[in-house]
């Protein structure tokens, strides 16, 4: 499937009721898996959100995109493995012309003023937070919910970007309340983890 076919419903932002709590789920997933799942179905567990964006990137500027699969099929890999209806499988950002996650933040927020938004984000992407453009902006634009993954469990206690805002971590065990803290504001949720990753499947597949 080409770029050229996304639907049309994939491309515009999902919709939204004032007050709601909405996780912020961005990534290549290339491929999508279970990992990833788990990743969301902790999320909205764990935060009391009302939808889940599983926000599909065109491509990420700090990997090498020559191995990335077209965006449509992504999308459709993506939508056949979220059963929850009220995770939300979008690519809006490709009509934005921007691909840093700052710029796509600052977007989104200023879109959906009366909603409540949560940057949600697996534990093997803390350890190079640090590395991404405007990383300190995206922390000052909306609170963080950063989600255990295998390996990433000490991440929270290493990572330049829990040193830098160690001052704003919330207890995990008042989660549920992130939405309500002025960012910066971030919370490390622990909970059962997938080995799985996108690297290994493309390995196994052969690319």
């Amino acid at each position: 499937m080409h770029d050229e076919a996304i639907e049309r419903r994939y491309l515009v932002m999902p919709h939204t009721e004032r007050g709601m709590v909405v996780g912020l789920f961005g990534g290549s997933f290339n491929p999508p898996h279970e990992g990833h799942v788990l990743v969301a179905d902790i999320a909205m567990r764990r935060l009391g959100l009302d939808q889940l964006w599983w926000m599909v990137t065109p491509g990420n500027p700090l990997k090498d995109n020559s191995h990335l699969a077209p965006l449509g099929r992504r999308l459709a890999l993506s939508e056949a493995i979220t059963a929850n209806p009220r995770i939300k499988v979008t690519a809006f950002e490709k009509t934005l012309g921007v691909n840093y996650t700052a710029r796509v933040l600052a977007h989104v927020k200023a879109r959906n003023p009366h909603v409540h938004f949560i940057w949600v984000m697996g534990a093997d992407n803390l350890a190079g937070f640090h590395k991404w453009q405007r990383w300190q902006q995206i922390a000052q634009t909306m609170p963080i919910a950063v989600i255990d993954r295998p390996g990433s469990t000490l991440a929270y206690l290493s990572s330049k970007m829990a040193r830098t805002f160690d001052y704003a971590r919330l207890d995990e065990d008042d989660a549920r309340k992130l939405w309500k803290q002025k960012a910066p504001a971030w919370t490390f949720i622990h909970g059962p983890r997938s080995l799985l990753s996108s690297t290994a499947l493309r390995a196994r597949a052969g690319g």
